[in-house]
């Protein structure tokens, strides 16, 4: 399997399967002498790992993540910063069941056909697992760039949308909740939607908002590394992820150029900023803030008609622990994925004044 590589710069490898000894990485260009709190980082992770709340999977496992190498003293030594997360609660039995069955709307088929061979306990590989990797990645990305602020919450749970504008929101409400929405009444409206379903043996899908604050001008490039192409790309390599819009997004197609343009003052800043904070791929000093669509969980706990691999039509229905809805346990993911994107962009930005 190739390209488990992420960025251009600053790089990350991972490596593991969810149920497997561990997972972990390498990351690769990392500065030297930044100081690091290793604690920020496993609080990052503690707000990723699973049996957190009522609503996420109840898989319990601590999500310690050991550095082996890159980080000396409390600083960066500018080397390859190497770690690893043990895994710890594996129950590989709940999988059973589909050794040789195709989960509908998982990898399994898929990587059956492209590899010959695939890990059926959890999906291997293709497990949501791996992000916990991305998500130690990107608390460091997070210290380097720590000038930028980054803040991403639940918007969306099914049908129960959050309309507010972000500037009308007191991001340090996100954390009050085991929803993660900074809106207190539409959080439990949320809650109880995802209970509900979960009773069901059903799944559901929403949407992640984030906003990106305090950019510099100049992140990016004008034609294949445009800022907000490199940030669509780490968002649609998440697990569940189906769509991604920044800025006006959709809603703007709906508007005339009179309405869309973001009119400049004097000091270069914008009276609107329907662009999204980035213009021509580059950054332009505004907040940037986009949107991740999240579809339902694949592995719901009633029966639907599948296929094996010989093609013969059979039956399955999900067992073991998992997430009713992903949405709350992607939030630090997505963050970090930005922060990812965002550091490895200052980089290249640095070298090219350098």
């Amino acid at each position: 399997m190739s390209f488990n590589t992420f960025g251009n710069l600053l790089k990350l490898t991972t490596f593991g399967e969810s149920h497997g000894a561990a997972i972990g990485g390498i990351i690769d260009g990392f500065p030297a002498g930044v100081s690091i709190d290793l604690e920020a980082i496993q609080k990052e992770l503690d707000r990723r790992k699973p049996g957190q709340s009522k609503i996420v999977t109840q898989r319990k496992e601590p999500d310690t993540v050991e550095f082996l190498s890159g980080i000396f003293e409390g600083k960066t030594t500018g080397t390859s910063i190497g770690f690893v997360i043990r895994n710890t609660n594996q129950k590989s039995k709940d999988y059973s069941h589909n050794t040789n069955v195709y989960r509908p709307s998982h990898a399994d088929y898929t990587y059956d056909k492209k590899y010959g061979i695939r890990d059926h306990r959890g999906g291997g590989r293709s497990s949501a697992r791996e992000t916990a990797n991305w998500v130690v990645a990107g608390a460091l990305a997070k210290q380097f760039i720590s000038q930028i602020s980054i803040n991403a919450f639940t918007s969306s749970v099914g049908e129960i949308e959050m309309n507010k504008d972000y500037s009308q929101l007191d991001f340090s409400k996100t954390e009050s909740n085991i929803v993660r929405c900074p809106d207190e009444e539409m959080a439990e409206q949320m809650i109880d939607k995802i209970k509900e379903i979960r009773k069901q043996g059903d799944t559901i899908g929403g949407t992640i908002t984030c906003v990106a604050q305090n950019i510099p001008v100049g992140l990016g490039e004008p034609i294949f590394h445009k800022l907000h192409a490199d940030l669509g790309k780490a968002m649609l390599s998440l697990n569940a992820v189906k769509g991604f819009e920044f800025g006006s997004g959709f809603e703007g197609t709906k508007m005339m150029g009179s309405q869309h343009n973001d009119i400049f003052n004097e000091d270069g800043s914008t009276q609107t900023n329907l662009s999204g904070g980035i213009q021509g791929g580059i950054s332009n000093g505004m907040d940037i803030y986009f949107r991740v669509a999240f579809k339902p969980v694949a592995t719901i706990m009633q029966n639907q008609a599948t296929i094996d691999s010989e093609g013969n039509a059979t039956e399955i229905m999900g067992k073991g622990r998992h997430d009713p809805c992903v949405v709350p346990r992607a939030v630090p993911v997505v963050e970090a994925l930005t922060a990812l994107v965002l550091a490895d962009f200052y980089l290249l930005n640095r070298t090219r004044k350098a």
